[in-house]
Parts: structure tokens; sequence; C-alpha cells
């Protein structure tokens, strides 16, 4: 079940065989039903996660309507940083949008796997910063791109699952009513 956490991190550092074997230690298998939340707001987040195979979609409430902001998928680590880093409340949640499995490991952990393996505060580091570019380009894009140009980046940016999230949470994710991107997707078949 480590097979592609592994594979991910190698992308980045090498890993011994006793690396290997310390991830496996640290990083523990677990599932999420379809509609479980990993992550619900006011709740502390005490775990990262990857995701093996599944789908999770990050929300948070404003005034009883529910705002997606990203999604997780195949290959992804996924957590409220908000949250996890200095363990305060929530104010997002994470939902699986089908049966999903995960890896997680907790914070202190997680700090043992920076002590225990060379490399691992780099292969941290390299994860954050992807995580905050992009933020900030769908910071940027939600504030600067029109809502069909928000769609198209949608689509090339989550290929592989554009198929398997409702379209709902593809208008939220979008900032628009679920009529608004129908008529969107028929001015673009056409």
């Amino acid at each position: 079940m480590h097979d592609t956490l592994v594979a991910h991190m190698r992308q980045v550092i090498n890993l011994s065989a006793t690396d290997v074997e310390i991830i496996e230690r640290l990083f523990k298998p677990s599932k999420l039903d379809k509609g479980e939340y990993f992550l619900k707001e006011g709740k502390v987040c005490r775990h990262i996660g990857f995701i093996n195979k599944g789908l999770l979609r990050y929300y948070i409430n404003q005034e009883g309507e529910e705002k997606t902001f990203s999604f997780g998928y195949e290959g992804c680590f996924f957590t409220d940083y908000e949250s996890f880093i200095p363990q305060v409340p929530s104010m997002q949640n994470i939902e699986a949008l089908e049966q999903t499995e995960i890896l997680t490991i907790s914070y202190p952990d997680l700090q043992l796997f920076y002590q225990s393996i060379a490399g691992a505060e780099r292969f941290g580091r390299v994860a954050m910063e992807y995580v905050f570019i992009d933020t900030l380009q769908d910071l940027k894009s939600f504030y600067a791109d029109e809502k069909q140009l928000r769609y198209q980046k949608f689509i090339a940016r989550y290929p592989a699952i554009v198929n398997r999230v409702p379209q709902y949470h593809i208008a939220s994710y979008i900032g628009i009513k679920p009529q608004s991107l129908s008529r969107i997707r028929k001015r673009m078949a056409s």
C-alpha cells in the first residue's frame, strides 16, 4: 500500500531500504467511505494524509452554503495546514467523494520522519512549495479570470477527476451556480 507514496518521495529524495521501513511504520493505512469526513470544521486536524485511491473535497460553510475550494485525488497529500501545524480548530471540511484509501501520519510522527530520514525535511519543503503555488494560482484565478476560463482551468488541472466530481461541486469551486455551469458547458460544446 505504500508503493505509490514511496515512489512519490523518490522523485525528490533518495530512500534506502531502512528509510522505506520507517515510512511504512509511520504512515498508517486507512479508508474513508463515500461521504465520510477526514476533517470537520471545529475539530483539530491531527494528521497529514496521502491518497492512494479515491477523491476528496475541501470546503467551508459560509452562511449555510458549502463553498468548495479544492480537491485531492490519487498521488496527492492533503491536510488543513492552518489547523495541523498550530493544532487549532479547523474552519474547513475534508470529505470523501468516493471510497478512498489513504495513508496518514500524525504531527509527532511527522517530526520523527523529518529526524529519521536524510532529505525528509527537503521533501516536506518541496511538497509545501507546490501547495503554496497551487493556492496562489487558485486565488488569483478566482479573482482575475472569467468563469468560463476558470472552468477550462479546472478541466486542465484536474483531468483525472473531471468526470468523478458532481457538477454542483465543480460549480461551487468555480464560484457559480450549477445552472451557470450548464450554460458554460453548452457554449463550450457548440
